[in-house]
C-alpha cells in the first residue's frame, strides 16, 4: 500500500483509549453514533492535524501540529473521530465528534490509496476557510508532527469544501495555496478621497 499512516505518539493512543472506555466521557460527547455503535469501537488510522497559520514574507506556508485526530471504528465503518492535543503535561484527550468529515476523511484515504506514489497521510486545517484538507506529504519517511508543505505535496479537500473548491480532487500545493492564498488574505480597503 503507497498510504503511509505515521505512528501517533503513544500517550495520545492511550488518552483516546482512556476516553472511549470512559462511559462518561462517551455520553458527555453527544456522538449519537458513538453512543449506538453496536460491538465494540477502536480507533485507527491515526493523522496529524496541522493547522495553516498563514503565508510569511519568503511565500512559505506557516504550519504547525494542533492534535492527532483518530477515526474511530465501529464494524466496518468509521462512526465518530477523536482528538487530542498537546497540553503542558502531555497528549490528552480532547473531544469525541461525528459529522461529514469523517466519512469524508475514509473516502479520500481510500482514494489516496490508488495513487501509484507513496505518500505519508496528514490533516491540514485551514482555519480561514473553514477548510479541511487530507495533505498527503512526498517524504514518506518524515515525522508526521513536523515538516513543511512542499510544493509536489498534494491536498485534498474534504466535503463540504468551500464555494468553487471540487472536494476529494487531489490539488498540488503549488497549484492550490495561491488560490488559497488569495482567498484567506483580505482585500485592501479602498479609500474614499474627496
Amino acid at each position: 500500500m503507497p498510504l503511509h499512516v505515521p505512528p501517533a505518539p503513544a500517550p495520545a493512543l492511550r488518552s483516546v483509549l482512556t476516553a472511549l472506555g470512559s462511559p462518561t466521557a462517551v455520553r458527555e460527547a453527544r456522538t449519537p453514533s458513538l453512543l449506538h455503535a453496536q460491538g465494540p469501537v477502536t480507533p485507527e488510522l491515526p493523522l496529524p492535524v496541522h493547522v495553516l497559520d498563514g503565508i510569511d514574507a519568503t511565500g512559505v506556508p506557516a504550519t504547525r501540529l494542533a492534535g492527532w485526530r483518530f477515526l474511530i471504528r465501529s464494524g466496518d465503518h468509521a462512526v465518530a473521530a477523536a482528538e487530542t492535543m498537546l497540553t503542558p503535561d502531555g497528549w490528552a484527550f480532547s473531544r469525541f465528534f461525528e459529522g461529514p468529515y469523517i466519512a469524508s476523511t475514509e473516502h479520500a484515504l481510500r482514494q489516496a490509496e490508488t495513487i501509484k506514489q507513496p505518500y505519508q497521510a496528514r490533516l491540514l486545517s485551514i482555519p480561514g476557510l473553514y477548510m479541511l484538507t487530507l495533505w498527503l506529504h512526498g517524504d514518506c519517511t518524515a515525522d508526521g508532527a513536523t515538516g513543511h508543505l512542499a510544493a509536489t505535496d498534494l491536498l485534498v479537500p474534504l466535503a463540504p469544501a468551500p464555494p468553487g473548491i471540487a472536494a476529494h480532487r487531489p490539488h498540488r500545493v503549488a497549484d492550490l495555496l495561491p488560490v488559497l492564498t488569495h482567498r484567506v488574505t483580505p482585500a485592501p480597503l479602498l479609500s474614499s478621497s474627496a
